[in-house]
């Protein structure tokens, strides 16, 4: 696919967390990071409104460790208080990750921003120079980094695990209004597996459970207000 690119991102701790676990004002990350949060650290490397990016394919190369930690987050409501939680974080991790974009056909005054071979030198100079944005993987105190690679090379820790590992009902995604032509913001179920290290993300619109959290409008764009491809192209 020409518009396929993958890239290798790391860091000593990552917190993907499962809300079911926010209740209590604790954390406690997924195994594995979700759909939507590998989209969000490929947008941290390069994006703009006119591109839509596919999560094609993850590869977890190092073994899944979890390590707790106490944190004293601040008190909201009494800024001069704070309390005890515990939140668990996925330790030194690596992903392969393969995606693909497409061009945001719910922007369609944004057409003539449509050039793939610009779009795609781009985003690969931005993968090689570490992102155009900070990278954190799934929250702020988790600091990532990017690198380009090739997908399925080198020794991942589940290369040669037989059979499937699955991770139960996890967050997929989220979809927003820009993305959907939908004013609803929406959260997206799916039920993972791993084989041999790789998980295949199947497509947004191929979610079968899918719950609307609240009316919203798409942000709007003009050429008035963001940097066309054209001139971001020039600049490298």
């Amino acid at each position: 696919m020409k518009n396929q690119i993958s890239f290798l991102v790391y860091g000593d701790y990552a917190l993907f967390t499962d809300p079911v676990t926010k209740m209590g004002g604790e954390k406690f990350s997924y195994q594995v990071p979700t759909y939507q949060s590998l989209k969000g650290i490929t947008e941290s490397i390069y994006w703009k409104p006119t591109i839509t990016y596919v999560v094609d394919e993850v590869r977890v190369m190092n073994p899944i460790q979890m390590e707790s930690k106490g944190i004293r987050p601040m008190d909201y409501n009494d800024s001069s208080k704070s309390n005890l939680s515990y939140y668990t974080y996925l330790r030194k991790v690596a992903y392969q990750v393969k995606v693909h974009f497409i061009f945001n056909e719910q922007r369609p005054d944004l057409q003539k921003d449509w050039n793939e071979d610009k779009h795609y030198a781009i985003l690969k100079r931005s993968i090689e120079a570490g992102g155009r944005r900070d990278i954190f993987l799934g929250t702020r105190e988790c600091q990532g980094y990017v690198e380009p690679c090739r997908f399925g090379e080198g020794a991942g820790h589940y290369d040669d695990y037989e059979g499937e590992i699955h991770f139960g009902a996890m967050v997929h995604g989220i979809n927003y209004p820009d993305e959907t032509g939908r004013d609803e913001l929406e959260i997206r179920l799916w039920q993972p597996k791993m084989k041999k290290g790789s998980i295949k993300f199947i497509k947004p619109e191929e979610c079968t459970i899918v719950k609307s959290i609240k009316t919203m409008k798409a942000k709007e764009f003009s050429f008035d207000s963001i940097q066309s491809v054209d001139e971001l192209f020039e600049q490298l």
